[in-house]
């Protein structure tokens, strides 16, 4: 199989040119036998180039520019397609030729050969040794199934009994709680009872404490406003005296 580049000498394009070199360079590092097919100089060259280009890979105008790239007389892409392969490691593969082995593409190759014959061997096995290949006797069916029944119906017995078990072990735990909250509440009670007596007495004792001492104070206003009138009346009683004396 040889590829085949379809270029332009002496296009005056610097893109084209540049896309070119860019091909050539390609390939060539890759080792790959190719022939270059001038479109400039030769017009067989120009025409077969543009008969052979598939229609929906052709621009708006119909003309396709190079380079353009064939392997024998099949289409593989332009510079687009070309770079797109390069970025994904796929360029053999676009240029329909196999990869050299050590290659990345090889490689990968390699892999997706590994899983396709993976998933082949799989489904050929289980083709080939159904699960159900092996007949099981009528009675032992039965046999089977009757001991899948009794074994159910004795997990289905004791299930229920150990619900039934379980509300009885939660209702009792619920009694017992509400018992206890009584009991707590009984004894919260007279606790609260005694702490009101308790403040009710402290309240006595400030108050008959509060009369005494208004008690004390009216008898001390009430002595000293005596002394003063006793202190008047004895001055009182003097300045009389002096006058009888002096008269």
């Amino acid at each position: 199989m040889v590829i085949k580049v379809f270029l332009a000498s002496s296009s005056g394009s610097t893109a084209i040119k540049k896309k070119q070199q860019d091909v050539v360079g390609f390939l060539e590092a890759l080792k790959v036998d190719y022939t270059q097919l001038d479109i400039a100089c030769n017009e067989e060259n120009r025409m077969w180039m543009r008969q052979n280009v598939p229609e929906e890979k052709k621009p708006a105008n119909g003309i396709p520019l190079p380079p353009q790239i064939f392997n024998e007389n099949g289409y593989c892409g332009d510079y687009e397609t070309f770079f797109d392969a390069k970025e994904d490691n796929m360029v053999y593969a676009f240029l329909g030729l196999p990869p050299p082995p050590g290659s990345k593409e090889a490689e990968q190759a390699d892999e997706e050969h590994v899983l396709e014959n993976g998933t082949h061997a799989e489904e050929t096995n289980a083709e080939e040794n159904p699960d159900d290949s092996i007949e099981v006797p009528v009675d032992e069916r039965n046999g089977d199934a009757h001991g899948d029944e009794e074994q159910a119906a004795d997990e289905e017995e004791e299930g229920e009994g150990g619900e039934e078990e379980e509300e009885e072990v939660a209702e009792g735990e619920t009694a017992n709680d509400e018992a206890t909250e009584g009991e707590t509440a009984g004894d919260e009670a007279p606790a609260e009872e005694d702490q009101a007596v308790e403040e009710t007495d402290e309240v006595t004792e400030d108050t008959a404490q509060a009369e005494e001492e208004e008690e004390q104070e009216e008898e001390d206003l009430q002595s000293e406003e005596e002394e003063e009138l006793r202190q008047l009346e004895e001055e009182e009683e003097a300045e009389v005296q002096e006058e009888e004396e002096t008269e």
